[in-house]
């Protein structure tokens, strides 16, 4: 007899009698049909002796849930709920099916009506939202002034969802019935980043960036790159990429652009290449619209739309990867990115980049960087002891934790199916900032100013306009992203409809889709007409259409390049493309922001005085809308629009973003020995000699037979390449990593060190137990499922190996192909298609259920052993190695350990520097402080010698040791993770071969290139 729910730890039968035990007998025409009735009841339905019997329902309750609540402090239920409760789960346990209720019931259920929903609300109004919002009125150190109180439904925009901590939450922020979110700076989670956070206050004083002429400036480069552009969001997302993708094909760079299916047309009239990544951007902005809080609607949980989104996250960003290797879905012709360019929500960018070895580049329309200048354009700050500056530089690090902890684990699962370690919690938040991964920030200086303390990998340009950018250290700030002016002929009706009175006022709200749009529309046809002015209302995603009004003419897609040349005003939502666009062009503008970095813009508009306030879309109404279009009628906001239409003609967004882009590039490590015109992509190496060859080299050089194409290999990241191919003098490889990754796990004391190790090892070994019970269990009820077919019971193909999706090239070496004979899969007959298990498989199934213990006592030891041998020492010795950095002093850098080698190499010159700078550091420490501060300065420097002994010495002695056992872990662990490495080589190979077939070569400069091949060996 099949049980309610099951366990993997008890039988069904077991389940059974427990349920009997607890809610009373089954129905007696069940009694005859329960096989294993015998074991637990006699013959008059009491227990057998000596079987352990569950207690009735009401006392299983009180010492299963009151009792803990008790021992948690969490107060136990009252009685009026806890009869509620009770009366919910008996109807959920009863065993007749009819007699159980329905979700849409539960959640109708008097438990959920009294009490749960109402404590839904109150933690809604608690929690903190994953959109913040900044009022750019007060930047600053006035941001952390003022109640906020009466202002917030003037200036607040809707609550946005993300998953965040309720610990966290509660703690950290405050969420107003508007959305205005309020970062507690005194909370726990704001001073611990407070006292992490490097403020580098010198960079403060430096005096602003000058502008400086692209034309000086390194605008374009040496060879030709594979560049795929992958951005998620909506039309206007893509749009400033479409922009910067046709500049860069006109320097002759190959361009795909990566993003949801609904958009291959747009990209492909643009002349550039399409890659589906999935994701539904229009199911996307409904969501958010519906759901602007933390915590779902409950309609929304019903409808299970929250799993839907997670699942469309995990799409994106398998699609993402797929896009750096795969074909064209069209043209099927090879793709192998040799860089990205991404805009940071698709997320996946730098793990892409990571796997590939190859640059990344950020390029982004609000600030996503950590700045003293003024808080993150999504937070909004309460007042705070805190000094301004700090709680400036702290509202991103809460914003990039609460992003972190709903994507991490989403992240790290598709990070393990392309071969790639999880990232630790304490790095994926930071992730970008740590690595320095260049980027760009698209709007016009003329709006927001860069601030002066942004490291040197980021920039800043002119939101893709076509000539002046702000430049710091390397770090940009450019105009607007604007295309070239599509060619468009409007409708006869719509020129009309121009042409028969004043300018009309242009209102649409793009590819926002509202729940209810009638509302919506009639909002504005009201606000039209008591503003008395025309309007042409853009239906957009949502389907705006009103009643016919010869003030009002409803449009479809239309340029906004040219519409809005011929209208007075514009009302959107604050989208950065449109927002630029109606700059550009002078228009006063007034901004309707639903979520993400519309408030941003809005308030930058206003704050320039060419619009007003914004309005969020939860404020709505035919008043302030009136009151908007007329603000934006006026002389000033009219005048303040034309002031910076003026300055925003002197920037070239794209121009600069381009030569950005080209800056940052590691060229000389991109260039192939042989052809210097050409990327390198293999590294080809004999004896001590090592040259970094293209696509196009390596094949001459095959065709030549310089180099056997049977000897390439597949180089393993972290082995050295001798190890490719044993008593060989030729390794060909993907060794040539033009920017390698490389993601550190940072200790900061020896203590907390240790004890994160030790949790993280204990965790993993109690899954391994637990799979050494659970698996053989789930193979043995496998086997013995009447359905379970032989061909069933083989091992299932992995899903999403990317082996799969990459064709083999057409020339591919021996021993792959003999690897490939040797894995495939062997023939079924006919009859075991779907024919029941017999007694020949039951061999098979003792095998299963032997190799399911035996890979969990595997992971067992394995995980014990790595924990106690390496995790843990390792983590004592870079704590103790850290902490010298408390009282300013910079441990030395030894480098990354990668394998055995550096692994080595690193302990030796840790444990050597660490003894000798811990025992002198007992003497030079106090004669150097008594150079600089007297007697005092020999006391402090006495401290720090003793520190430092006792710190540097246990970092030498334990270092020897767990170093080169980190190596040797990430040597085995990556001879191990080899499918994504095979589908990269497969695509390269493949990509060669279609590379070097379209290439014109003349045979002086083949001749000349082998000549130069000769002359390396």
């Amino acid at each position: 007899m099949k049980a309610i729910f099951s366990n993997e730890y008890v039988t069904d039968d077991e389940m059974v009698s427990q349920h009997i035990d607890v809610l009373g007998p089954m129905p007696t025409s069940w009694l005859g049909r329960w096989e294993g009735r015998g074991e637990f009841f006699d013959q008059d339905g009491r227990p057998r002796e000596g079987r352990w019997v569950w207690p009735e329902f009401e006392q299983s309750f009180k010492d299963g849930v009151q009792h803990y609540r008790r021992k948690l402090e969490k107060g136990e239920f009252g009685e009026e709920e806890t009869q509620a409760i009770l009366n919910l789960i008996r109807r959920m346990l009863a065993f007749q099916p009819q007699e159980r209720p329905t979700i849409e019931e539960v959640l109708d259920s008097e438990w959920m009506a009294k009490w749960v929903l109402p404590d839904l609300e109150k933690l809604q109004e608690q929690s903190l939202t994953s959109r913040f919002f900044f009022d750019f009125e007060n930047m600053g150190a006035s941001t952390h002034s003022g109640t906020g109180s009466e202002q917030v439904d003037e200036s607040g925009p809707p609550p946005y969802s993300l998953v965040a901590d309720g610990g966290l939450v509660a703690e950290s922020g405050n969420v107003q019935g508007d959305g205005r979110i309020d970062v507690n700076l005194e909370s726990k989670i704001a001073r611990t980043l407070a006292k992490i956070i490097d403020l580098q206050q010198e960079d403060i004083h430096n005096p602003p960036p000058d502008y400086i002429d692209p034309t000086k400036q390194i605008t374009s480069c040496e060879f030709n790159l594979n560049i795929v552009i992958q951005i998620v969001g909506s039309r206007g997302d893509v749009q400033p990429f479409i922009a910067l993708g046709n500049a860069l094909q006109k320097h002759g760079h190959r361009v795909r652009i990566a993003t949801h299916d609904v958009f291959a047309d747009f990209v492909h009239e643009s002349g550039l290449e399409f890659f589906p990544i999935g994701g539904d951007p229009a199911e996307l902005m409904a969501f958010m619209v519906k759901n602007p809080g933390l915590i779902p609607q409950m309609k929304t949980l019903r409808a299970g739309e929250v799993q839907r989104k997670q699942a469309m996250v995990a799409t994106m960003l398998d699609g993402c990867w797929r896009s750096c290797i795969e074909d064209d879905p069209i043209t099927k012709q090879p793709f192998v990115a040799d860089a990205i360019i991404a805009n940071p929500p698709s997320f996946a960018h730098v793990h892409c980049a990571q796997a590939l070895g190859i640059p990344v580049h950020l390029m982004f329309t609000m600030p996503w960087s950590s700045t003293k200048a003024f808080p993150h354009p999504l937070a909004n700050l309460n007042p705070s002891s805190m000094d301004p500056q700090t709680a400036n530089w702290v509202s991103y690090g809460v914003v990039e934790w609460l992003t972190w902890q709903g994507l991490g684990d989403v992240i790290n699962r598709w990070r393990v199916s392309i071969d790639l370690e999880p990232v630790p919690a304490t790095e994926g938040p930071s992730l970008n900032e740590t690595l320095k991964i260049p980027y760009t920030y698209c709007w016009s200086p003329a709006l927001v100013p860069k601030p002066q303390d942004w490291p040197s990998h980021i920039g800043m340009y002119s939101l893709w306009f076509p000539v002046t950018m702000v430049k710091l250290n390397g770090l940009d700030v450019c105009g607007f992203f604007f295309r070239e002016h599509p060619s468009y002929s409007p409708p006869a009706k719509l020129r009309e409809f121009l042409q028969d009175g004043p300018p009309p006022v242009y209102i649409g709200f793009g590819s926002i889709v509202v729940e209810n749009p009638q509302k919506l529309i009639d909002t504005v046809v009201i606000a039209v007409v008591r503003a008395g002015v025309r309007a042409i209302i853009s239906k957009g995603w949502s389907g705006l259409v009103g009643s016919p009004n010869p003030n009002i003419y409803y449009i479809d897609d239309c340029p906004h390049e040219w519409l809005f040349q011929h209208v007075a005003a514009v009302v959107h939502h604050g989208g950065a493309g449109t927002t630029a666009c109606g700059l550009k062009n002078g228009r006063p503008t007034a901004i309707v922001p639903f979520f993400g970095d519309q408030p941003f813009w809005g308030n930058m508009v206003a704050r320039a005085g060419a619009g007003p306030k914004p309005i969020p879309f939860a404020s709505l109404d035919f008043q302030r809308l009136t009151a908007a279009i007329q603000f934006c009628l006026t002389s000033e906001a009219t005048e303040a629009a034309r002031v910076l239409a003026f300055k925003m003609q002197t920037e070239s967004g794209v121009t600069a973003a381009v030569g950005s882009f080209h800056r940052n590039l590691p060229v000389e490590k991109m260039r192939c020995n042989l052809m210097p015109n050409q990327v390198a992509v293999w590294r080809y190496k004999k004896a001590k000699a090592n040259l970094d060859l293209s696509n196009a080299a390596v094949q001459i050089l095959i065709e030549h037979q310089r180099i056997d194409e049977k000897r390439l290999q597949l180089y393993v990241p972290g082995l050295q390449p001798e190890y490719e191919l044993a008593n060989r003098w030729l390794s060909c490889s993907i060794s040539h990593l033009v920017n390698p990754i490389v993601i550190e796990h940072r200790r900061w004391d020896p203590i907390t060190g240790m004890l994160a190790a030790a949790t993280r090892t204990g965790s993993t070994m109690l899954g391994s137990t637990a799979d050494m019970i659970y698996n053989p269990y789930k193979e043995y009820k496998r086997g013995r499922s009447p359905n379970t077919s032989a061909r069933a019971l083989q091992a299932p193909a992995v899903p999403g190996d990317p082996l799969s999706r990459v064709p083999s090239p057409t020339r591919i070496s021996a021993a792959d192909e003999a690897n490939s004979h040797n894995c495939r899969t062997p023939s079924v007959g006919p009859g075991s298609e779907t024919g029941p298990v017999t007694t020949r498989n039951g061999l098979y199934v003792a095998g299963s259920m032997l190799g399911a213990t035996m890979k969990g006592f595997g992971k067992f030891t394995g995980s014990y052993f790595k924990g106690v041998v390496v995790d843990i020492p390792h983590a004592a010795a870079e704590g103790f190695r850290q902490v010298p950095r408390l009282y300013g002093e910079k441990p030395k850098d030894y480098g990354v350990v990668q394998d055995w080698k550096s692994g080595a190499i690193v302990g030796g010159r840790n444990f050597v520097d660490g003894m000798s700078d811990g025992f002198t550091g007992l003497f030079t420490q106090p004669v150097n402080g008594a150079k600089e501060e007297g007697a005092l300065g020999a006391v402090k420097g006495f401290a720090k010698g003793t520190i430092g002994l006792a710190t540097k010495v246990p970092s030498a002695g334990i270092g020897l040791v767990a170093y080169p056992f980190q190596g040797i872990t990430k040597s085995i662990e990556a001879a191990f993770r080899s499918q994504s490495r095979k589908a990269i080589v497969n695509a390269r190979l493949k990509n060669g071969y279609y590379e070097t077939s379209r290439m014109q070569m003349a045979d002086e400069e083949r001749s000349e290139m082998l000549q130069s091949f000769d002359r390396f060996f």
